[in-house]
């Protein structure tokens, strides 16, 4: 019969070993039984019940409400909301750009789009180029112009880029006019807005389904 030596210097780095990890164990069941957790019954649909974890349900909740939701008039990433005539939220600089490129605004757009469009114009924009002085003042005075429509602001303050996104998150139906690029940037994580620019001393755009005959 075999016998086991007690001196055997592999039976002490097994001792070492369980000695190591008694601990690590006893905190992982602490840590298991410390939390309160309840496990409840949900029936799917063919009418059998499997138990779900409330950890998982309640993530499953807070992920469903931080999802944003989008507007039923958005096909795929195609906005069929907008449509001729469009309307053309115009920002600071990109009048000012239009200015430096001598383009008649109202003309390039209906060059760009193809089709009718309005130039809307919101009061923190006109408040922007108001602010900016004497460099900017053609730029001004083509804002003035009374063919654009005026968009009235009810927030504080005259941060032109937070109106417009703010303004294209609740109504989806409008071109966003800007060369700037923070402002594009944060454009793109909507969906469903194009952006238009100056480019070449032309108008083009991206994000519109019918835009692919857009000059580049």
């Amino acid at each position: 019969k075999r016998t086991v030596n007690p001196k055997d210097e592999r039976l002490k780095r097994l001792d070492r070993s369980k000695e190591t990890a008694a601990p690590l164990m006893n905190r992982r069941k602490d840590s298991e039984g410390g939390g309160s957790r309840s496990v409840a019954l949900k029936t799917s649909r063919d009418g059998s019940t499997h138990a779900i974890d409330s950890r998982e349900s309640n993530a499953s909740q807070r992920a469903a409400a931080a999802t944003p939701t989008v507007p039923a008039h958005m096909f795929f990433l195609h906005n069929t909301a907008l449509g001729p005539p469009y309307h053309v939220l115009l920002d600071t600089n990109f009048i000012n750009f239009a200015v430096s490129n001598k383009l008649d605004i109202r003309k390039s757009l209906l060059d760009c789009l193809y089709a009718p469009a309005v130039a809307c114009l919101t009061d923190c924009v006109l408040g922007e180029l108001q602010k900016l002085g004497s460099k900017y003042r053609v730029a001004l005075r083509v804002a003035k112009d009374r063919a654009f429509l005026r968009l009235p602001c009810s927030h504080k303050g005259t941060y032109a880029d937070d109106c417009l996104v703010e303004r294209v998150q609740q109504h989806r139906v409008f071109i966003v006019a800007t060369n700037d690029k923070d402002l594009k940037r944060r454009l793109r994580k909507i969906p469903g807005v194009p952006i238009m620019y100056v480019h070449a001393r032309k108008f083009t755009i991206e994000r519109l389904p019918e835009a692919f005959m857009a000059p580049r």
